[in-house]
């Protein structure tokens, strides 16, 4: 079932010439909530400053030799590029040592990364993907990192698997960094979404999209892999036909193959994006802790739906760390519907 969409948030006017860099906008935030903690807007200042060291590595990846992959694989069983190993290596240095988290979680290793010993442990799990899409990137394809934070609920100093198997209605934080024509960070602590885009001549994460809400209505695309479609169930089929269809006024296909950034769209332009399960990859394809549930929680701030066909994927509760998923987001009507044909096909 989809959750409604969380109410927006009351919307500031901006001067055109007010700039305002992601540190003083997280500042701001802090004291419109005096409940905030300042050890969340320091986890968010340290993911900009990985953010900023990945995007100039990405930017000058054809010409570092860091294209291609690095010999081996992940626990996913996938070839692990080199931009995959400078990513997780860039993430975990900025954030191990500084005394916030007790744990974390990547995509890049099988079991959860308790902070080191000689460094102090604090409250916080930050779950990410160092670079999603990375295989696009030798035909500049946009790519992206996605995070989520969850706050700490063992006894255990240096975290524990109860503390990262939290479902995504328990994140406190997530947002995603795209690497593509500019680099931008989205995140939202819950209600509201803001959008920071890096000018390169400051370095500085400067705010370009503030109070992001998905169009309603939203505009009439679909993004999904269609040649797949021979192993989508009956009902995810229809659907997808359904949208083609459209009353004789059919959505247009709009499908990039690099998830944030096909995301991305999704939330500035509305539709939905869907990577349902099929044949192949019966439990899903996406993995549900650091993939799903931080889109997840960005969507329904934008007063959007995320599902994995059947109920809300903020109401689903991992029982792995690389727990995968199927997933239907973007506007709520449309993830809606989506439900709607799967739920069908279980009653025929």
């Amino acid at each position: 079932m989809v959750r409604p969409p969380l109410s927006p948030p009351a919307r500031r006017p901006m001067a055109h010439t007010h700039i305002v860099t992601i540190e003083r906008h997280i500042l701001e935030e802090e004291l419109r909530h005096p409940e905030a903690r300042g050890a969340f807007s320091n986890i968010l200042r340290d993911l900009s400053l990985a953010a900023k060291v990945i995007a100039r590595q990405v930017n000058m990846a054809g010409l570092l030799d860091i294209l291609g992959t690095a010999g081996h694989q992940n626990v996913q069983g996938e070839a692990v590029h080199k931009l995959d190993v400078f990513a997780q290596d860039a993430i975990y240095r900025a954030m191990d040592h500084t005394g916030l988290l007790c744990c974390m979680v990547s995509e890049e290793r099988e079991d959860f990364i308790p902070i080191p010993e000689k460094f102090p442990a604090g409250d916080y799990i930050l779950v990410f993907d160092p670079l999603d899409g990375s295989s696009n990137v030798d035909v500049n394809v946009s790519i992206g990192t996605i995070f989520a934070v969850l706050k700490k609920v063992s006894n255990h100093e240096r975290g524990s698997l109860a503390d990262c198997l939290q479902p995504g209605s328990r994140q406190i934080a997530a947002g995603y960094i795209l690497y593509g024509s500019s680099t931008m960070m989205v995140y939202t602590a819950g209600i509201g979404v803001h959008g920071f885009t890096l000018d390169p001549s400051i370095g500085e994460f400067i705010l370009s999209h503030p109070d992001i809400r998905i169009p309603n209505p939203p505009a009439r695309s679909y993004s999904v892999n269609e040649a797949y479609a021979a192993r989508w169930s009956p009902g995810v089929r229809a659907f997808v036909e359904h949208l083609k269809e459209g009353g004789g006024e059919g959505y247009s296909s709009r499908y990039i193959g690099s998830l944030v950034a096909d995301f991305h769209r999704t939330l500035l332009k509305g539709g939905i994006f869907l990577y349902p399960s099929d044949r192949t990859n019966p439990s899903g394809k996406l993995r549900l802790v650091y993939e799903a549930s931080p889109l997840a929680l960005i969507a329904e701030a934008a007063g959007g739906s995320a599902s994995n066909g059947r109920e809300s994927i903020l109401d689903v509760k991992p029982t792995s760390l690389h727990e995968r998923t199927p997933l239907f987001i973007g506007s709520s009507g449309l993830v809606t519907m989506a439900e709607e044909f799967v739920a069908r096909e279980s009653q025929s």
